[in-house]
């Protein structure tokens, strides 16, 4: 135990010397700070964004980013801020660290003698420590895409509604942003993105190919098809915008009676292992309290 102890010390030692190295200046800047003129110092969250550049390098992918699964992740939660990357390979290099000291230092102060248990315990903090942003990212775009899936019908009907009052597409998009900014900001703020692209010069299919994949729901990509397809044969827009929507609010009616016939088999378990525990014992303790109270002097005379 004592050499666990000493190991762990030591290895968390080393990694802080390590990571203070790593963010000191060195000697060369710190000539040149005083050769250059001085800027005004930045806020906190400069310093952050400093020390998360230097932490993500030991994690971070080397490649193209521009079409990495992770960069398409934040795009699909709505982060779309440069400083992003390094934020979220920051926290996968240190919260590991972080949790397995935490673990360390909780269990050690228990007394728990079963050097085996400690490691695998240790081990398993700093896996999850490894995985927390992935599955904190995962939530957030289940979120915003549960949300732009709702919402989008009505942005459908908006949108053939303006078409069919005389509208452009282009001009309808705009629309339908402003409109839907109260209701859903998620997208709103994707119609936006897609108007300005195709005000600076993009074409309408890439812009809504873009925006199937900021998105990353797929009937966001049908949808795109859609006007990619109306554009190149010559169809009616706002038919074509009917039928989908008629589409999009059947499928989103079908997926509420999927959850809707789930909860029978999700009450199941609280049932079970809740309820049903008290309500034989509000049931049946009164019988066995009365049949112990009948038995015991019947079982004492003998």
């Amino acid at each position: 135990m004592l050499i666990i102890s000493t190991l762990v010390f030591l290895s968390c030692t080393l990694a802080v010397g390590a990571l203070l190295l790593w963010v000191t200046p060195t000697r060369t800047q710190h000539r040149l700070t005083k050769v250059l003129p001085s800027r005004k110092q930045g806020n906190w969250s400069q310093a952050v964004v400093k020390a998360a550049d230097r932490i993500s390098r030991l994690t971070a992918p080397e490649g193209d980013w521009e079409s990495s699964p992770i960069r398409i992740r934040l795009l699909n939660a709505g982060i779309r801020n440069s400083n992003a990357k390094l934020v979220f390979f920051a926290a996968k290099s240190v919260l590991p660290f972080l949790f397995a000291a935490a673990s360390f230092a909780a269990l050690r102060s228990g007394n728990i003698a079963q050097m085996t248990t400690l490691l695998l315990i240790v081990l398993s903090a700093a896996l999850v420590g490894i995985y927390l942003p992935n599955l904190v990212l995962h939530f957030l775009v289940k979120a915003r895409q549960r949300e732009i899936f709702e919402s989008f019908p009505d942005a459908a009907d908006l949108m053939l509604v303006c078409v069919e009052a005389g509208l452009g597409l282009d001009a309808s998009i705009n629309k339908v942003a402003e409109e839907m900014n109260r209701k859903s900001p998620a997208v709103s703020e994707e119609l936006a993105l897609t108007n300005l692209e195709m005000r600076a010069g993009v074409s309408r299919d890439k812009a809504v190919r873009n925006l199937a994949t900021r998105t990353g729901v797929e009937e966001i990509s049908i949808f795109a098809s859609m006007l990619t397809q109306a554009d190149k044969f010559g169809t009616s827009i706002g038919e074509c915008m009917r039928v989908f929507s008629d589409d999009l609010r059947h499928k989103r009616q079908i997926r509420a009676e999927e959850k809707a016939a789930k909860i029978p088999v999700k009450m199941l378990f609280p049932l079970v292992l809740c309820i049903f525990p008290a309500i034989i014992m509000v049931i049946l303790g009164p019988v066995i309290i009365q049949v112990t109270r009948t038995l015991l002097p019947m079982l004492g005379a003998r």
